[in-house]
């Protein structure tokens, strides 16, 4: 049985909206996008991806990283990102997807997470997808929450945890960075 596990990068006071560029979500006016370039924390946290087995992607965070990564080829992450099977919850897209190794799921996107979460295999790993990842808690599907909080608060954005309710967690591990801290988590 996989675990599914949302990765993400977030400031303080939760914000998980457009931390790689400037331009990559501008939706409500957000004004801040690039936010967690300067921690480079993704770079450090490289321990945490050991079992990924897949990803999963929300359409936005597809076609943002299908627009980024396959440019990217002097860079490691774009060839592990390639070879990796992504799988893509969307009402609009239609197969085939342009990104090699990319699978759209079919019907109800958390009724097919389940489906994949009960076959044996690695993790399943969302990657920014905030409404994907939403989707997902609501459905009680979501095993851990590895967590790149970064020291900064931004005031406005979109939330991980927006709207949610209560949702005890337990502290697994902490590995404090020079200017951030990665903290994994679990439901209880």
């Amino acid at each position: 049985m996989s675990k599914v596990v949302v990765f993400t990068n977030l400031t303080l006071d939760g914000v998980m909206q457009a931390p790689g560029r400037p331009d990559e979500d501008r939706r409500g006016g957000f004004e801040h996008g690039g936010w967690a370039a300067p921690y480079a924390a993704m770079a450090q946290a490289g321990d945490s991806m050991a079992n990924v087995g897949a990803l999963l992607l929300g359409r936005r965070t597809y076609e943002d990283f299908y627009a980024v990564w396959p440019k990217r080829k002097d860079d490691p992450i774009s060839a592990m990102l390639d070879n990796m099977q992504k799988y893509v919850a969307s009402t609009t897209l239609s197969e085939p997807l342009s990104w090699i190794n990319s699978t759209l799921l079919k019907g109800d996107a958390s009724e097919t997470v389940a489906r994949l979460k009960g076959e044996p295999g690695k993790d399943l790993v969302i990657m920014g997808s905030g409404e994907l990842a939403q989707s997902l808690m609501r459905s009680n599907l979501i095993d851990e929450y590895v967590l790149l909080i970064h020291p900064l608060v931004l005031g406005s954005g979109r939330h991980l945890f927006a709207g949610e309710p209560r949702l005890p967690l337990e502290r697994r591990i902490a590995a404090y960075f020079l200017r951030g801290e990665a903290r994994s988590v679990r439901k209880l």
